[in-house]
């Protein structure tokens, strides 16, 4: 804050509204577009990650594999994404703190259960009551990522095995007829060409990612959607030294204009990738190049 800010009171016009626009909660409100963008930069190659693995799992020989990687799919797709947050999360944290209790406090004779409450030691809460309040909020993220990963690793999963089904068996038949083991030939043929049919899936999946990130304030982050709320409400004299009416619709007019233009971004550059990955071949994704004599130049006519 400026030190012209001091007295609020003596503000008016534009000096009042930048001494408003630079407060310590707009600053956080700031902060916490950056936790967003974090968020999604760090959330989309780990569900890439658990989409790869549950899309190989469900194309295994070994049954039980591919059951795991199939009812993976299938469960986490066919559960609402606002109830397995609601209810994963905290599962996940009670399940963290009851191994820490087991390990840390053996000689605990209390139930862990008591009614609603779930008690643990003081030494296995996750994190501990006398960390600092970064700690809190680190744990907090990681905890979003992994859960936001383990959602949409599911739909990955889903649209990187149609896309290894995708791939010509011609491909895998030449290259099996070279010489390639099952092994090479999924490394060589099945992976790199794959690319091509899942991109237009993982596009959709990105955009729909960046439409749940509002998510975060169900899992404890106090994300952009928090804040805008928080700041656009009405303020009182009594409560604040920048009193104001409804704002909301403005906080949040300006979040839809962040998020349309964040998208329109995201599209060109996935219309470049497509682009990139799609030269020289001839797939219904790629566009077309003539010649001087009117030849595609991924193919002949």
């Amino acid at each position: 804050m400026f030190a012209s800010c001091a007295d609020p009171e003596t503000l008016s016009g534009l000096s009042w509204l930048t001494c408003y626009l630079t407060t310590g909660k707009h600053i956080a409100f700031y902060w916490a577009f950056g936790t967003v963008l974090l968020l999604l930069a760090v959330t989309a190659p780990v569900a890439l990650l658990f989409g790869f693995g549950g899309a190989v799992a469900a194309r295994s020989r070994v049954a039980p594999l591919s059951w795991l990687g199939k009812g993976y799919i299938a469960v986490v797709r066919g559960v609402p994404d606002i109830a397995f947050f609601l209810f994963f999360v905290i599962a996940l944290d009670q399940g963290i703190e009851w191994l820490r209790h087991k390990a840390k406090c053996p000689d605990w004779d209390q139930p862990i259960r008591q009614g609603n409450d779930f008690i643990v030691c003081a030494e296995a809460k996750m994190p501990l009551s006398t960390s600092a309040q970064w700690v809190h909020e680190v744990y907090g993220f990681w905890l979003a990522v992994f859960t936001f990963a383990l959602v949409f690793g599911a739909f990955a999963a889903n649209v990187l095995f149609g896309a290894m089904r995708a791939v010509p068996r011609a491909q895998i038949e030449t290259a099996e007829a070279y010489g390639m083991s099952r092994a090479q030939v999924f490394r060589r043929v099945i992976v790199p060409q794959m690319w091509v049919y899942a991109l237009p899936g993982l596009s959709n999946l990105w955009m729909v990612l960046i439409k749940a990130s509002p998510l975060l304030f169900l899992l404890g982050v106090e994300d952009i959607v928090y804040w805008a709320r928080e700041l656009g409400s009405t303020k009182t004299p009594q409560f604040t030294a920048y009193p104001h009416g409804d704002w909301r619709m403005w906080y949040f007019l300006f979040l839809l204009v962040f998020y349309l233009g964040f998208t329109r971004i995201s599209e060109i550059v996935l219309d470049r990738v497509m682009l990139r990955l799609t030269h020289g071949q001839a797939t219904l994704g790629s566009h077309k190049r003539t010649g001087p004599i009117g030849m595609n130049k991924a193919g002949p006519p």
